[in-house]
Protein backbone atom coordinates (compact mmCIF):
# COMPACT_ATOMS: atom_id res chain seq x y z
CA UNK A 1 0.00 0.00 0.00
CA UNK A 2 2.68 2.42 0.70
CA UNK A 3 4.56 1.99 -2.52
CA UNK A 4 1.25 2.54 -4.18
CA UNK A 5 1.40 6.33 -2.53
CA UNK A 6 4.95 6.89 -3.09
CA UNK A 7 4.84 5.99 -6.44
CA UNK A 8 1.85 8.00 -7.07
CA UNK A 9 3.26 11.27 -5.20
CA UNK A 10 6.61 10.82 -6.96
CA UNK A 11 4.86 10.81 -10.33
CA UNK A 12 3.07 14.04 -9.16
CA UNK A 13 6.17 15.76 -7.92
CA UNK A 14 7.92 14.89 -11.62
CA UNK A 15 5.06 16.51 -13.20
CA UNK A 16 5.34 19.37 -10.89
CA UNK A 17 9.42 19.48 -11.05
CA UNK A 18 8.69 19.90 -15.02
CA UNK A 19 5.53 22.50 -14.65
CA UNK A 20 7.96 24.56 -12.32
CA UNK A 21 10.89 24.54 -14.63
CA UNK A 22 8.76 25.60 -17.66
CA UNK A 23 7.21 28.40 -15.75
CA UNK A 24 10.35 29.96 -14.75
CA UNK A 25 11.67 29.53 -18.17
CA UNK A 26 8.97 31.88 -20.06
CA UNK A 27 8.53 34.45 -17.56
CA UNK A 28 10.15 37.81 -18.29
CA UNK A 29 13.37 39.25 -16.59
CA UNK A 30 12.23 41.73 -14.02
CA UNK A 31 15.11 44.59 -13.87
CA UNK A 32 13.41 47.01 -11.99
CA UNK A 33 15.38 46.98 -8.72
CA UNK A 34 16.72 49.32 -7.42
CA UNK A 35 16.24 51.58 -10.78
CA UNK A 36 12.92 52.88 -9.72
CA UNK A 37 13.72 54.00 -6.27
CA UNK A 38 16.91 56.27 -7.96
CA UNK A 39 14.67 57.01 -11.32
CA UNK A 40 11.51 57.76 -8.81
CA UNK A 41 9.09 55.37 -10.66
CA UNK A 42 5.40 56.24 -9.31
CA UNK A 43 4.26 52.72 -7.75
CA UNK A 44 0.77 54.27 -8.18
CA UNK A 45 0.24 53.92 -11.59
CA UNK A 46 -2.92 51.97 -13.58
CA UNK A 47 -0.43 49.02 -14.20
CA UNK A 48 1.01 49.18 -10.86
CA UNK A 49 -2.65 48.35 -9.49
CA UNK A 50 -3.31 45.32 -12.06
CA UNK A 51 -0.23 43.85 -12.24
CA UNK A 52 -1.84 40.83 -10.69
CA UNK A 53 -4.04 40.58 -13.70
CA UNK A 54 -1.81 40.63 -16.46
CA UNK A 55 0.26 37.66 -18.17
CA UNK A 56 3.53 38.26 -16.20
CA UNK A 57 1.15 38.60 -13.05
CA UNK A 58 -0.55 35.20 -13.51
CA UNK A 59 2.94 33.45 -14.49
CA UNK A 60 4.18 34.88 -11.17
CA UNK A 61 1.64 33.55 -9.31
CA UNK A 62 1.41 30.23 -11.05
CA UNK A 63 5.56 29.68 -10.17
CA UNK A 64 5.13 30.65 -6.60
CA UNK A 65 2.14 27.64 -5.98
CA UNK A 66 4.29 25.81 -8.08
CA UNK A 67 7.17 25.99 -5.86
CA UNK A 68 5.24 25.64 -2.91
CA UNK A 69 4.19 22.34 -4.23
CA UNK A 70 7.54 21.43 -4.77
CA UNK A 71 8.17 22.14 -1.19
CA UNK A 72 5.38 20.62 0.18
CA UNK A 73 6.03 16.75 -2.28
CA UNK A 74 10.09 16.84 -1.54
CA UNK A 75 9.23 16.86 2.18
CA UNK A 76 6.17 13.85 1.94
CA UNK A 77 8.45 11.88 -0.66
CA UNK A 78 11.28 12.23 2.36
CA UNK A 79 8.82 10.80 4.42
CA UNK A 80 7.59 8.07 2.76
CA UNK A 81 10.32 7.13 1.78
CA UNK A 82 12.03 6.65 5.37
CA UNK A 83 8.99 4.46 6.12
Amino acid sequence: MIEVIRNIVLVIYVLVCIVLIVLATIQARDNNGASQTVTGAAANNFYESNKGRTREGKLKRYTVISGVLFVILAVALSILFVM
